[in-house]
């Protein structure tokens, strides 16, 4: 990948064709992180996924990665979600985040106060969660799931975790 340019103006001195290169992330440069997320796993290995970066660094803390189309309004990376994996109930205060599914079948945890809702997502199928609600996954499943998670800011707050939870009280590395 070309130098990146964070702008969606083509800027001055640059040609169309590379301008235009620098907003492309193809899969043959991603490489799963499976550390984005490694101190919920270093808990518990049942935490253990996968992120793939594509826009921007998303919710996990990593703080930068040069591999990918700057972040201007949102950010969009893939989650590979192993079987048996779980996602931590969560909660972004600042944003709404969005779960398609690829491949595979989750079955999300929805809280917002007394209110408690699971569903079961699969293959094509998307939610949008609004900020405030506190948002968790699990892939019951034998195979292997993959998913596009995507975050309606370009830097979104660190996802906070019930006050009851254990992730709550581990301080990142």
């Amino acid at each position: 990948m070309t130098t990146q340019i964070a702008t969606q103006k083509q800027p001055e001195g640059v040609s169309f064709e590379d301008w235009i290169e620098t907003r492309i992330a193809r899969f043959e440069g991603r490489k799963y992180d499976w550390n984005a997320l490694k101190f919920q796993a270093d808990y518990d290995p049942k935490y253990r996924r996968a992120q793939m970066r594509y826009i921007g660094t998303g919710a996990t803390g990593v703080a930068d990665d040069t591999n990918t189309i700057p972040s201007e309004h949102f950010t969009l990376s893939t989650m590979v979600l192993p079987s048996k994996c779980e996602g931590p109930m969560h909660v972004h205060d600042d944003v709404e985040e969005v779960f398609f599914v690829l491949k595979g079948t989750i079955r999300l945890y929805l809280k917002d106060g007394d209110n408690y809702v699971e569903t079961v997502i699969k293959d094509r199928d998307v939610i949008s969660v609004p900020p405030g609600i506190y948002r968790g996954l699990l892939n019951e499943s034998e195979e292997e799931a993959l998913m596009c998670v995507m975050l309606g800011t370009p830097k979104p707050q660190i996802p906070t975790y019930p006050d009851d939870h254990p992730l709550s009280k581990i301080k990142r590395k």
